[in-house]
């Protein structure tokens, strides 16, 4: 950073600044006209790509002319050289500070993390190759076929400076023609490798003396290990700064754009402050923020706002070095300027297209799609742009001999720049045209067309639900129909993008199941990774486990024929088993004072004395402070000059702590005898006396026997040895370590149990999905299999993690209901501001409490305990923590245990009672659920398979059975040992008798509420159907139709009508509805031809809320009504007697 004071051009030793313009400012300058320049800059650059909308290099052409005309014109008129000079006296590396932060932080803010991290190695062997072949290729050029008599420091220079890709323009034509995202990053990857590296070198030569005695090669070490190592490590402190920062609830949407705006440039600034990179340590911000690193719906705005700044920043290059060209001397400006121009362009491009024949092995080995035609489009990728131009002007500032012309090093490379951007981006899209890559792929063109039909089906029902609307019935339905329509191959040809313009024709030959597959698999991970991401942004999944989902996937979406599963990501496992070790032998190694061991001696005072000695804590820190007192004599021991010194000293204290050890561990024998070693920690004490005992005794013969050399050796040896005296103060160490290995135990299953129920949440989006992504039905079965099975896995893993870590989990559950408590507060309170309900000031206030309630989850307790046995019975939630149904089961449970292994009910017995487990974890195994529905009456979408889920604390096993006093219909199996209460089907019906009949009722609400949320959950998704609020407020209710029985539903009162036990019909159709399913609103009148069919209403308007009493449907045979009612046994119900007070 040092010397950088001068112009824009270097100034000559005793002179004014060498002005490019060709004479000095002789007149008074005024700089308050320069802003005019920027400003017509920039309203030039908006016009120009307002009117060409789809050509950059156009708007760079057009802005580096107009350049170039203003300085011709500063060059022969005052008037305009004075509003250009300030620009010319600007340090060129003033220049290289304002705008290439900003630029390369763009750049590698736009490169994926995760798949940089996957290809590293490739990327890093793609970048050294690309530069070194570059660097000696067109060095060479430079220095045969340059006609300006450059010496061989300026050649070198011009030519790193020329090996630079631009990570901007070089991938923006790829992205447009459907390239992998993965080669994307590896171009962008190689170009950033290559500018930091361009970047160091021009610092050293920029802060040091060209003399190259000043030059030592232990300096350039170190200077390149703070600039690499250094600076990387600035940098990832700095990202975790700025996400701190930029995750802050509290900040406003101008906060985070200002501060993500200035962190840049102060990151920038403080890492070259201190002698380092700040080019590397913006490369590694950039990498490491992501999505994620911003509040939820922040991150678009900000980074609109930064591409805005860097487009400008852009355009400000162009313009301002083509102001410095024109400012230059035209006389050197010849024929063989263009010659050499074009020679420049032509090396480039060889070079480019050697790189990519070098790299194709890398290339092939990072993904299978790679082959030929890709490479040679990725040969037209070597675009030159502002991180040349730069540069560019350093080149004279650095060299030794000054040069007469400096303006051409630049008006090479911007000439290059401009001609690359325009031509290369032209041969891209060429070559892909014409080689075929931009033709979507059968399977893409399937899933396009399913998609189309999906949006238009939803344009249909849109224009049906519209059309019963009584304010548009004067509308000309015909015509929205018609505007409404999509068509297919006009869309896709917006996007300039090749498909068949039919279906496929009988000729085609129609892509195979394995294609289908690959090419849904990707859409999956595609689903998934949205679906991680809507999480983190709802709250319902951590930052951390998002990116590590996130990760995973990206890491396996290369790998043919890969469904990512639960085990795929579980990379924490050996982590954490290596931590439950180290805990294990670290508490196998604490210090445990067991006062068992210490028996009280008779009635001899002395030992009873001794006795109370050795068991205070006064005897324990005295010998620790014993221990750490001897570790300034080991010290000199171990230094030889001062050894030798004292000797004497040393002998001495040596005796005096052999005796307080000695006397430490008499004072324990004399209490413990015989039990003495039955504590390790006292056998290392004895140990430790024993060695030091044959110290003194080898110190002694040696005084007897000085010319004994084996002895010397050994006592020699046997000294080193006394170091083992500081082991006893682990003892204290030990404890803490214990602690911080159970925090990072607790951690990382809190973590597990956040990306395992990520991802189980994942897969069930993806399968709501895969119908419109699957082209065929074969196609679809095979994803549904995939995606359950990877769903049952993760169950079945959280149910693991669950029974590992009970407390953790309950910890965890905890602080997520609270979050979504809270989450749903805040959405409560932007409608009531929305309204106008309450006011902007209120809503504010209002809003920052909610957000410190979220805030402070922060220091939520990673573990809280889990409850005792019985209180477990209030989790049931059909007894809705009422005292006097938990007192009266609370008489009639069994409390029961199974092993590993062990069968808790059979599939096909009769059920006996019901299990709430307290912990531990079952596995269900079973044919698909019948729902009361014999096999022979199942239509084909029932699947015929196994079907297997996972239970575990809270959960209640045989409530449906126990119902209907049927056979159960699945096996429970224990995975872990389990605990659970057990209540017999006698005394469960005798509770319905009791409670009659609203206990069976509310039972049978619990188990309609959760088939409706694991069916149809995007069907109610907007509903408030927890239990206690359908039993109080109605939100919900349960009605009961018998066999032949018939039922009016009234749509009107009744939004939603789902059957989720049994089988119905319609009484005109005929049509068959068998549960699991929604009724649909064009059936009016319902028959039940099941024994008992059960269906769940949804009612369009919530009933008033009935403080006495609660609300039951009781059957009346043909049809079901509402009745309120107190708790009665069933007797005393007709006779009108009460049984208990109302609850």
């Amino acid at each position: 950073m040092s010397n950088n004071s001068f112009s824009f051009w270097a100034t000559k030793s005793g002179s004014k600044p060498d002005l490019l313009c060709g004479r000095p400012a002789d007149y008074f300058v005024v700089q308050k006209h320069f802003i005019i320049l920027i400003c017509a800059t920039i309203v030039l650059g908006g016009f120009s790509r307002m009117v060409l909308k789809n050509s950059e290099v156009f708007v760079l052409m057009i802005l580096s002319v107009s350049g170039f005309v203003t300085g011709r014109l500063a060059y022969h008129f005052v008037e305009v050289h004075q509003i250009v000079y300030p620009l010319l006296k600007t340090p060129s590396f003033s220049l290289y500070c304002y705008f290439l932060p900003l630029i390369v932080f763009m750049a590698a803010l736009d490169v994926d993390f995760y798949i940089v991290k996957n290809v590293f190695w490739q990327v890093l062997l793609t970048g050294l190759i690309s530069f070194g072949t570059a660097f000696a290729i067109i060095s060479y050029v430079v220095l045969k076929l340059n006609g300006h008599s450059w010496d061989f420091q300026c050649c070198m220079l011009f030519s790193i400076t020329l090996c630079i890709i631009d990570p901007l323009h070089s991938v923006n034509t790829l992205k447009t023609i459907g390239i992998s995202k993965m080669y994307t990053d590896i171009i962008r990857g190689e170009s950033l490798i290559i500018c930091s590296f361009t970047c160091i070198f021009f610092g050293i030569f920029r802060g040091h003396s060209t003399d190259t005695s000043m030059f030592r090669e232990l300096h350039i070490i170190i200077g390149l290990s703070f600039d690499i190592f250094g600076s990387t490590v600035c940098g990832y402190w700095c990202t975790r700064v700025i996400q701190i920062i930029l995750t802050d609830l509290f900040s406003n949407t101008l906060t985070n754009v200002v501060l993500c705006f200035s962190l840049v440039y102060m990151t920038f600034y403080l890492v070259e402050y201190f002698g380092m990179s700040g080019i590397v340590a913006l490369v590694t911000v950039g990498l490491n923020l992501d999505s994620l690193s911003f509040k939820p719906r922040m991150e678009f705005i900000i980074t609109k706002f930064l591409i805005m700044c860097s487009s400008v920043y852009e355009h400000l290059i162009y313009a301002f070095f083509g102001i410095v060209i024109g400012c230059g001397e035209i006389k050197y400006f010849k024929f063989n300027s263009v010659v050499f121009t074009v020679t420049l362009f032509v090396t480039v491009n060889f070079v480019r297209l050697l790189t990519i024949i070098l790299v194709s092995p890398i290339l092939m080995h990072s993904s299978y799609e790679y082959d030929w035609r890709w490479g040679f489009v990725i040969a037209w990728s070597g675009i030159r742009g502002v991180f040349s131009l730069l540069l560019a002007p350093d080149i004279y500032n650095i060299s030794r001999f000054k040069l007469p012309a400096p303006h051409m090093f630049i008006f090479y490379i911007q000439v290059l720049s401009l001609l690359t951007t325009g031509i290369n981006s032209h041969m891209m899209l060429r070559s892909a045209n014409t080689l075929g890559l931009c033709a979507l792929s059968l399977p893409r063109q399937m899933a396009v067309r399913n998609a189309i039909e999906h949006i238009q089906e939803t344009i249909r029902n849109t224009i049906t639900l519209f059309k019963t609307e009584k304010i548009l019935t004067n509308v000309n339905w015909n015509v929205v129909e018609e505007k409404a329509k999509i068509e297919y191959n006009p869309i896709l040809k917006q996007t300039h993008v090749q498909v068949s313009h039919s279906p496929l024709s009988p000729k085609e030959e129609s892509p195979t199941d394995e294609v289908l597959i690959e090419e849904a698999r990707l859409h999956v991970a595609i689903i998934q990774m949205s679906s991680f991401e809507k999480q983190c942004n709802d709250g319902t999944l951590g930052v951390e486990a998002a990116r590590i989902l996130i990760g995973a996937t990206k890491s396996y979406c290369p790998i043919h024929g890969k469904f990512m599963s639960i085990s795929d990501v579980s990379t924490y496992v050996r982590a954490r088993s290596w931590l439950i070790k180290f805990k294990n032998m670290l508490t196998y190694l604490e210090y445990h004072k067991e006062r068992i061991l210490f028996t009280v001696p008779g009635n001899n005072k002395f030992l009873i004395f001794v006795y109370h000695i050795i068991i205070s804590e006064e005897f324990e820190y005295a010998t620790y402070v014993v221990t750490i007192m001897y570790i300034f004599p080991m010290i000199i021991h171990l230094w030889p000059i001062a050894r030798e010194l004292n000797v004497s000293a040393l002998t001495s204290i040596n005796y005096y702590f052999m005796f307080l050890y000695t006397l430490e561990s008499a004072l324990k024998v004399l209490i413990l005898k015989r039990k003495y070693f039955l504590q390790n920690w006292n056998t290392l004490d004895f140990f430790i006396i024993v060695m030091g005992i044959t110290d003194i005794l080898c110190m002694y013969f040696v005084k007897l026997r000085p010319d004994s050399l084996i002895l010397i050796q050994f006592t020699v040896v046997i000294g080193y040895l006394r170091v083992i005296r500081f082991l006893p103060i682990f003892k204290i160490i030990i404890p803490i370590l214990i602690n911080m290995a159970d925090v990072q135990i607790k951690k990382s299953l809190s973590l597990m149990y956040s990306i395992t129920k990520g991802y189980v949440k994942s897969q069930e989006d993806a399968k709501l999905l895969i119908r419109q992504i699957s082209g065929r039905e074969s196609i679809y079965r095979k994803l549904y299999d995939i995606l359950e099975k990877n769903k049952r896995e993760a169950i079945r893993e959280l149910g693991l993690i669950e029974h590992e870590g009970r407390d953790v989990v309950i910890a965890l559950k905890t602080k997520q209901t609270i979050r979504n408590v809270i989450a749903k507060a805040l959405k409560n309170l932007t409608f009531l501001w929305s309204r106008g309900i309450i006011d902007k000031h209120e809503g504010i206030e209002m809003n920052k409490v909610l957000l410190t309630k979220i805030k402070a989850l922060n220091n939520f307790p990673m573990a809280i305990p889990p409850p005792t046995p019985d209180k477990y019975l209030p989790n049931i939630v059909w007894m809705e923590n009422k005292d006097v149904l938990i007192e009266f089961f609370k008489e009639r449970t069994k409390l029961t245990y199974f092993d590993y292994g062990d069968i808790i009910c059979r599939e096909g017995e009769m059920s006996q009672g019901i299990f709430l487990i307290i912990s531990g974890m079952a596995s269900l195994h079973s044919s698909s659920p019948t729902f009361g529905i014999d096999s022979t009456q199942r239509t084909d979408r029932q699947f015929k398979t196994m079907y297997t889920e996972y239970c575990t604390s809270g959960d209640v096993l045989g409530e449906l059975s126990c119902l209907l006093k049927r056979e159960i219909e699945y096996t429970a199996i224990c995975e872990t040992t389990l605990q659970a209460f057990f209540i017999s089907l006698e005394d469960l019906y005798e509770g319905f008798d009791v409670f009659w009949p609203s206990l069976e009722y509310k039972m049978w609400l619990k188990l309609a509420l959760s088939i409706a949320n694991q069916y149809f959950e995007p069907n109610i998704a907007g509903e408030d159907l927890k239990f206690h609020k359908c039993v109080l407020y109605n939100h919900a209710y349960v009605e009961t139709l018998s066999s032949y029985n018939e039922m009016t539903l009234n749509h009107v009162i009744m939004k939603l009508i789902i059957l989720v036990y049994g089988i119905v019909i319609n009484s005109k159709t005929e049509e068959t509805f068998v549960a699991p399913s929604i009724i649909p609103k064009s059936c009016e009148q319902i028959q039940g031809i099941s024994d008992v069919s059960k269906l769940l209403i949804i009612p369009t308007s919530e009933p008033a809320k009935n403080d006495a009493t609660s609300h039951a449907m009781v059957s009346t045979g043909l049809r079901t009504t509402k009745k309120d009612y107190n708790w009665k046994r069933k007797d005393e119900f007709e006779s009108g007697h009460l049984f208990r007070k109302a609850f």
